[in-house]
């Protein structure tokens, strides 16, 4: 299929929270979503990115704090519906988004996309379902960024139903055929995010590409298995789980080498990508 790599804004955060031994500079994280054009299913998109919902969930406290720790920058050409215009879609043209998981720079344009599946893995969303508001913040989970149909939406991954994956895919060994004709596998990334979704996906000259979301936040961090700063241990669910997913992806990126890994938030993994003359 056809794949181009997007982003719905960026935030920005230093460096050395990223990676560990990073420099004291702040850097750009964009808010990526990619557009998969599917010769059956038609176009879908991966993630959403950033919306003008997010200034409108974070204005009051305690959600400002969210808005002040990741200050974003969203211009009106980024939005998802811009940019799917450019290629000449509409919204209701969105047969499926994969939603990797729900933190809020990946859902935030889910209002805008209704007619659209929604796929994710059960237990990405099923315990932030029922939190108390009080809680949203330490999940950074924004409940009014998910669509009040969502439900009738929905298409829960199945996960009793696991394929075995090939020696391609390793040290990855079990994933998901999504869409039932094994042009996406979605496999479990955990630590980051409860029920953190990545992709592998062809596109049309034969690349593969791996979508990682937050398993990673820079790609240098793949290439060097070097985790973010301790500190960001405080941001995740599972701080061991999110060292054993680095590692798995630090082992599938030197043993195939020809994968295209595609973290959400490289700002020069992103801006290669949208590049047309890199190959």
């Amino acid at each position: 299929m056809k794949i181009n790599i997007l982003n719905a804004g960026y935030c920005t955060s230093p460096e050395h929270i990223a990676i560990h031994g990073g420099r004291w500079r702040t850097i750009h994280f964009p808010a990526m979503f990619a557009l998969l054009q599917h010769p059956r299913f038609g176009p879908m998109i991966f993630d959403t990115g950033y919306s003008y919902r997010f200034f409108d969930e974070t204005k009051k406290f305690p959600k400002r704090f969210y808005r002040w720790m990741t200050p974003v920058t969203l211009k009106e050409e980024d939005l998802v519906i811009n940019q799917l215009a450019e290629f000449g879609l509409r919204p209701q043209d969105i047969s499926h988004v994969f939603i990797s998981h729900f933190h809020a720079d990946h859902i935030a344009s889910l209002p805008d996309l209704n007619w659209s599946r929604f796929v994710y893995m059960p237990h990405a969303f099923s315990g932030l379902r029922n939190l108390p508001p009080s809680e949203d913040m330490k999940h950074a989970f924004l409940r009014g960024l998910i669509p009040t149909d969502f439900d009738s939406r929905s298409h829960e991954v199945d996960m009793s139903k696991p394929v075995l994956l090939s020696e391609e895919y390793a040290p990855f060994k079990q994933g998901y055929d999504l869409l039932g004709d094994e042009s996406i596998i979605g496999v479990e990334l955990p630590g980051h995010a409860h029920g953190q979704m990545g992709l592998f996906v062809r596109d049309e000259s034969g690349r593969l590409f791996f979508f990682v979301a937050d398993a990673a936040w820079l790609k240098q961090s793949i290439v060097e298995n070097r985790p973010p700063h301790k500190i960001a241990n405080l941001l995740f669910p599972d701080p061991e789980a999110y060292r054993e997913t680095l590692g798995n992806l630090h082992s599938h990126y030197l043993t195939h080498p020809d994968t295209i890994i595609v973290p959400s938030h490289c700002d020069e993994t992103i801006k290669a990508l949208r590049n047309p003359k890199v190959k």
